[in-house]
């Protein structure tokens, strides 16, 4: 294995482009094992970009990304679920199918011609519902939800795949406050007691300062600063990468960084730093939600 220990999971100077379009160049990361890391920048920088060529959704036109010491492009498609799940920022259900059945889908890895659904599927599609407060939409058709509720049940379904490795793309888009604090506080529990690795793609800075034990600070498709919260996020750091002055203070009640915005009057007289005119572009699109 010519991974790193400790790495399960890293990209070694990866290109990584849509067509002629490229995003990101020569980009080396490593995932810390057992950690929440959390990937941050503003808008269009390269933080889904990243998370996809990490969940093999994006091949890189060059350099590799590797899981467990091999290039994941060429490891069987279900090894990888099997390791990786991955929440996509954009997920379309089936139409006609219910909370529970979709759910249920996260299983689909572990299913083969020698093992079919078992009870330990049907205990776990039932602990995972429970666990993102969906369970008593079990018979409810997913199209009929909520965008909030919609987004509690693919994270269930991530849930159900019992990976070791969980990518999350914005898991908090659609929610509103009180399911954003309850979606975080379930993904760190995942991380504290099951030892789970996360990578989470996060807009809100303060949310991710406060759950993360890695930040990863991205602007125009490349790593700004990485390290714990508490080492890198200063003042200096959010007016380059988000172009917004600042004072960064202790969260009153996680002693993690918090970020409080320059007033407006301050902010209007703010003078753009040489050389962040202008950002990478970086398009959207719909994954499936389950590596296949």
């Amino acid at each position: 294995m010519d991974g790193r220990q400790g790495q399960r999971l890293s990209a070694e100077s990866v290109t990584l482009a849509y067509e002629q379009r490229v995003i990101a160049r020569d980009l080396s990361v490593e995932i810390p094992d057992n950690s929440f890391t959390v990937i941050v920048g503003p808008n269009a920088c390269g933080k889904s970009t990243l998370l996809r060529a990490l969940s093999r959704m994006l091949k890189p036109s060059t350099g590799r990304v590797l899981l467990d010491g091999q290039s994941i492009q060429t490891m069987p498609a279900k090894k990888v679920a099997k390791t990786l799940g991955l929440l996509p920022q954009t997920s379309v259900a089936p139409d006609g199918i219910t909370v529970s059945d979709l759910v249920a889908r996260g299983r689909y890895p572990h299913q083969g011609l020698l093992r079919q659904w078992s009870p330990e599927d049907e205990r776990i599609t039932r602990e995972s519902m429970e666990a993102t407060g969906v369970a008593e939409l079990a018979d409810r058709y997913v199209d009929e939800l909520s965008g909030g509720q919609r987004q509690r049940v693919w994270i269930a379904m991530a849930l159900a795949q019992q990976t070791p490795l969980l990518l999350l793309d914005e898991p908090t888009t659609y929610l509103d406050i009180q399911h954003q604090i309850d979606v975080l506080d379930l993904c760190a529990e995942l991380h504290e007691t099951q030892g789970r690795t996360l990578v989470a793609v996060l807009h809100d800075l303060n949310h991710a300062a406060r759950y993360a034990t890695h930040l990863i600070a991205v602007r125009g498709g490349e790593i700004v600063a990485e390290g714990p919260p508490s080492e890198i996020v200063t003042a200096e750091l959010v007016e380059r990468v988000f172009g917004l002055r600042c004072q960064v203070i202790d969260d009153p009640e996680t002693g993690t960084p918090l970020v409080v915005p320059a007033g407006r009057k301050a902010r209007a007289r703010r003078v753009v730093p040489q050389g962040q005119e202008s950002m990478a572009q970086e398009p959207t699109a719909q994954e499936p939600a389950l590596q296949q």
